[in-house]
């Protein structure tokens, strides 16, 4: 299967870990995306139905590492889009698959996750371009219903698992082949202190670690 637009290609991270800030302020951003990504977090997403999010982004992409990606989730519109570009986003997060915001996006050069739910909507995000696809709700979908969507997908496709999902089912996603993740309340909730949300990462990347030691081997032994 060709692609519409060429996807740009899922990032090799040390953990496919994407932290969702859904209602983080402005005023927070600098502190809680710092501890994030101190604690290991290498993506950053910032809900667009979060208060005032473009401006939390541009905070955040400004003061991010250059291999930190930061970026938007619940697209809808390819304006929305634009204005992501505009504030140095480069991760486009959707709940739905649409080609026309999948391709502006790429052609922004931002890596892409569109929602997907069904084996259908799973192939029409991957010829519209995406990088990789986010099962949600994937507590009510499971680790065995998303392993066997997968089957079907061409070889290589990025899945991630996302909603309901915390540190203590990353064994049971990882037995049906899933690595990626994102992760919302279990990481964050509105009026969380940087201190607080330090401290769930740092369990977060120990429990990661602890799931897949074999992955970090191979990071590590290739430099």
């Amino acid at each position: 299967m060709t692609p519409l637009t060429p996807p740009v290609p899922w990032p090799r991270l040390r953990r496919p870990l994407v932290a969702i800030l859904r209602g983080i302020l402005p005023q927070e951003a600098a502190s809680i995306a710092g501890a994030l990504v101190e604690e290991g977090f290498e993506a950053i997403e910032v809900p667009l139905n979060s208060p005032d999010p473009f401006r939390s982004i541009e905070t955040m992409a400004r003061l991010a590492p250059s291999g930190v990606l930061i970026g938007a989730g619940t697209v809808l519109e390819t304006a929305e889009v634009d204005r992501l570009a505009d504030a140095g986003g480069r991760l486009m997060v959707s709940p739905n698959v649409d080609a026309d915001v999948i391709g502006r996006a790429v052609g922004h050069g931002m890596v892409t996750m569109p929602g997907v739910l069904t084996p259908t909507e799973a192939l029409a995000a991957v010829k519209a371009g995406a990088s990789a696809l986010k099962f949600f709700p994937a507590n009510l979908l499971g680790p065995s219903l998303i392993q066997a969507i997968a089957v079907v997908l061409p070889a290589g496709t990025i899945v991630g698992a996302v909603g309901g999902v915390g540190e203590r089912e990353f064994a049971a996603y990882g037995a049906a082949g899933i690595r990626t993740f994102g992760l919302g309340s279990s990481l964050y909730r509105p009026g969380a202190t940087a201190s607080e949300v330090r401290e769930k990462a740092r369990a977060v990347i120990a429990a990661y670690d602890a799931a897949f030691p074999m992955a970090q081997e191979t990071l590590r032994a290739d430099g």
